[in-house]
């Protein structure tokens, strides 16, 4: 006889972000001390790390009803993960962009701007793929990409990634705020991002290095 965790697709959802919320914080774990064991390199650490911070916002704020405290979920199913957590939940940024600010203001200055636009071009796909696609929802979304990428000065006015968030902004801003994006508006969105994400890695300075 088949024993199932769940009673409804609303509970087999709620264990599934379970399952990768604790697949997240393991990846963390076992990447911070890849790190500082100089198993890969800082670049690699990086770019990795901001993928799963990106990927643990969205996921703890789709959670924070059901996991108020991520410090508990990991007690609860001792998963031993004190690197995870102090990345994920303490910093919210890579190492690399720590050690950067403590050397060079500067240079860390711009280096957590790029950061905190990979997180706010991951945060946004991602929030696509969890069916999160009425105006309220994507529009501050795609306002936080479009703020953070002006601040970036090494990209040109006509970026790709500016004009197009620019373009969806004003189009969403022409909308109620209850109305949601269709299935083939949301798949376009996500289209542009990635692509405007792909764009955005190939102009930085190391990019490929």
């Amino acid at each position: 006889m088949e024993v199932k965790l769940w009673n409804d697709k609303r509970e087999r959802e709620m264990y599934d972000n379970f399952a990768e919320l604790y697949a997240i914080i393991k990846a963390t774990e076992r990447l911070e001390k890849a790190y500082v064991r100089d198993i890969i390199s800082p670049q690699e650490y990086e770019l990795e790390c901001q993928k799963l911070i990106a990927h643990f916002k969205t996921l703890a704020s789709t959670l924070k009803d059901t996991v108020p405290s991520i410090e508990r979920f990991a007690d609860t199913y001792k998963m031993e993960c004190p690197a995870a957590i102090n990345r994920l939940v303490i910093s919210g940024v890579p190492a690399t962009v720590e050690h950067r600010a403590a050397a060079a203001a500067s240079a860390s200055t711009s280096a957590a701007i790029v950061a905190e636009c990979v997180q706010n071009f991951i945060t946004a796909m991602d929030s696509l793929k969890l069916n999160m696609v009425a105006v309220d929802q994507v529009h501050p979304l795609l306002s936080d990409l479009y703020a953070s990428l002006n601040k970036l000065t090494i990209l040109p006015p006509d970026f790709e990634g500016k004009t197009k968030m620019k373009e969806w902004i004003a189009r969403l801003s022409k909308m109620g705020a209850a109305d949601e994006l269709t299935e083939q508006q949301a798949r376009q969105l996500h289209f542009d991002l990635e692509s405007s994400y792909n764009s955005f890695m190939a102009a930085l300075p190391n990019a490929g290095t």
